[in-house]
């Protein structure tokens, strides 16, 4: 699966479902189950990780990790539940910037852990996974590339009265502006040197992430957002090459439901890029692997069901994750389009 955060993390609730993975079963005195013939893999977007005080976040893969282990806070859709705010407010007190990205308590402790990994040389894979072993996800959650790989937006200058430019990072954009900026486009910071996402510095996948697509029997991409959840992913080198080659079929299912995104920005994020808000127009986006696309099988909602792309097999099914039950019907309506 490459999956994004909200969406990304409930529609690998219902894997999970579909393929009889169990999670924290030892944490829930359950004792041990008879092992799944199945393992469900997740390629997670790293785009929205930001340092903040002196920390590193991926809102992505703690979105996943906190979902699947039970811990999320359900009325937000991120971040822990139960959460305290006494940090927020003592940086405040002090003046601190950025002052619009607020940290729970709870939520800080895993970006401290983190930080202090990172910072004592461990890949970003090998500290995700030791996050997990609390977590107990039932899931393997990879993020796309171990280098640094953000999202940046190109805004109108809000400081500036002669029309400049400058970039800002995503986060700034959707939390601090709720994307409501001129905006011009969206581009890859990190790689190799830092200095951005073109030619031989961009940020490269990381042989797990490679395996996990190259290996697979098949391989979804989560109704996340498209440019900026699995088009970040797609952007890292070496993971839209192997979607093409991979002998697994390859099932997009759709982001929006009648026109609209359900959750999220992701029609400001199209718009920016003049790609209409449909499940026609996002399929032609990802493409047909038949042609110049990674696609083998495109889901859609009942609402779109008079999408047609060329060389793409299209399927209308209920689209609403209502509960892992649901999307696990919806996985189930993918591997039938693909044949599997």
């Amino acid at each position: 699966m490459l999956v994004g955060g909200v969406g990304g993390a409930r529609f690998l609730e219902g894997a999970r479902e579909r393929f009889g993975v169990t999670p924290f079963p030892e944490r829930d005195g359950a004792g041990s189950p008879a092992p799944s013939e199945h393992s469900v893999t997740a390629v997670v977007n790293v785009g929205d990780d930001a340092w903040m005080h002196g920390v590193r976040i991926c809102p992505d893969l703690d979105t996943c990790m906190y979902t699947l282990g039970g811990g999320i806070d359900t009325e937000r859709g991120w971040g822990h539940r139960n959460e305290t705010w006494n940090a927020k407010e003592e940086l405040a007190k002090y003046g601190a910037d950025p002052d619009w990205f607020g940290l729970g308590d709870r939520d800080l402790a895993t970006h401290l852990i983190r930080t202090q990994m990172l910072s004592s040389g461990y890949p970003l894979t090998d500290v995700t996974a030791a996050l997990c072993n609390r977590w107990q996800p039932g899931v393997r959650l990879l993020p796309a590339t171990d280098g640094r790989h953000e999202t940046h937006v190109v805004v109108a200058d809000p400081d500036s009265t002669d029309g400049a430019k400058r970039a800002i990072h995503f986060q700034e954009w959707w939390v601090r502006y709720r994307a409501d900026i001129e905006t011009f486009g969206f581009a890859q910071v990190g790689g190799a040197d830092g200095s951005g996402s073109g030619g031989k510095n961009r940020a490269q996948a990381t042989a797990a992430s490679l395996a996990a697509i190259e290996e697979a029997d098949v391989v979804f991409l989560a109704p996340s957002n498209p440019i900026v959840s699995i088009g970040a992913i797609l952007s890292v080198g070496g993971i839209r090459a192997a979607l093409r080659t991979t002998s697994a079929k390859v099932v997009g299912v759709s982001p929006v439901i009648g026109g609209a995104p359900l959750r999220g920005m992701a029609d400001r994020c199209l718009e920016v890029l003049g790609i209409e808000t449909s499940a026609q127009a996002i399929g032609e986006h990802f493409g047909a692997r038949s042609g110049n696309g990674i696609l083998d099988g495109w889901l859609v909602s009942e609402e779109d069901s008079g999408t047609a792309i060329d060389g793409l097999p299209v399927a209308a099914v209920p689209l609403l994750m209502s509960s892992p039950q649901a999307t696990a019907a919806m996985i189930d309506a993918g591997l039938e389009l693909v044949g599997l």
